[in-house]
């Protein structure tokens, strides 16, 4: 995200995260094909060492690096980007002097850290109400994705079905990205996703197909509010703390992935319980992301004093 325009954001947000919904999808194919437990591990995690294999050729942020005084470091990596993009003639007279002076910084030895996301008002603010998102998008995609034998049909089939339709969920959000904005598109996913549980309730057990359509369509909302809730906070942290803003939201989503299968148990005391409890925690969710502000067609805020400006 940081390495591109405002105009292909959306397109680089939602089509990076595309892989997930393929691999989510192809996972219960492999699994019905791989049985033993062990192997079927060994086959899912081998693509991680081609992943670590590949890190070596990711370019730092250039954005990063000035936000933090090295702006050789960015030079030469704004000039390897020029070389690969066929446009070294248009950074041929952009010095490392120049590059200073295109984020200011009040301090470039200062070390930000996570305390930096409560000190100041708005850095608070915002750091309560990605948290709230970020734990109500995990624990509700991972409550209706651990819920694969509540629906009356085959796991596998269950399964592959709630992968395949996180596709065209993504296309879905790419398209309203563009038309409503951030916000709207978090809060709603996010509504319509605890709408979605909540309305399963309702439906009898023995009509497993309509259970499994509704289901579906839940975690198609649910994978839209995930796709855009990483565009969204890669956007509303600054350079300097976009990092600690993402790995905090990532531990809060972490904790709703924890609660989530926790929520199960609560059937045994009333069976439509963790579907409530789903359904709120969808909904508070969705509230709190009404009150971010959008993002769309904006700069990305490079400083701490960014954020806290009026934007």
């Amino acid at each position: 995200i940081e390495w591109v325009d405002i105009k292909h954001r959306t397109a680089v947000g939602v089509l990076s995260s595309m892989d997930w919904s393929i691999c989510t999808a192809l996972l219960p194919v492999l699994a019905y094909f791989v049985n033993d437990w062990r192997y079927l591990t060994a086959a899912a995690t081998t693509p991680l060492f081609l992943a670590m294999v590949t890190w070596w050729w990711i370019p730092e942020s250039a954005r990063w690096l000035i936000s933090n005084g090295k702006v050789n470091s960015a030079h030469f990596y704004l000039n390897m980007c020029a070389k690969v993009n066929g446009r070294k003639k248009f950074i041929a007279d952009l010095k490392p002097e120049i590059l200073s002076k295109v984020i200011l910084v009040e301090d470039e030895n200062r070390k930000y850290s996570y305390l930096d996301l409560v000190r100041t008002p708005r850095m608070r603010r915002l750091a309560l109400l990605t948290g709230i998102v970020w734990f109500g998008v995990a624990c509700t995609y991972y409550g209706i994705s651990l819920n694969v034998t509540g629906f009356g049909v085959n796991i596998y089939l269950t399964q592959f079905i709630y992968g395949a339709i996180e596709i065209p969920a993504k296309a879905f959000i790419f398209f309203t990205l563009h038309k409503i904005g951030r916000r709207f598109n978090q809060a709603g996913t996010l509504i319509l996703t605890g709408l979605c549980i909540f309305c399963n309730m309702f439906i009898p057990q023995d009509k497993g197909l309509f259970r499994t359509a509704v289901g579906a369509l839940g975690k198609m909302f649910a994978e839209g509010a995930f796709t855009t809730v990483f565009l969204y906070t890669t956007e509303l942290y600054p350079t300097v703390m976009r990092q600690n803003g993402l790995g905090y939201s990532s531990f809060m989503a972490r904790v709703g992935v924890s609660v989530s299968p926790l929520i199960m148990l609560l059937e045994e005391v009333w069976g439509h319980l963790p579907s409530t409890a789903f359904s709120l925690v969808a909904f508070a969710g969705g509230l709190a992301a009404c009150f971010l502000p959008e993002t769309q067609n904006v700069r990305l805020p490079e400083t701490i004093e960014d954020v806290e400006q009026t934007r």
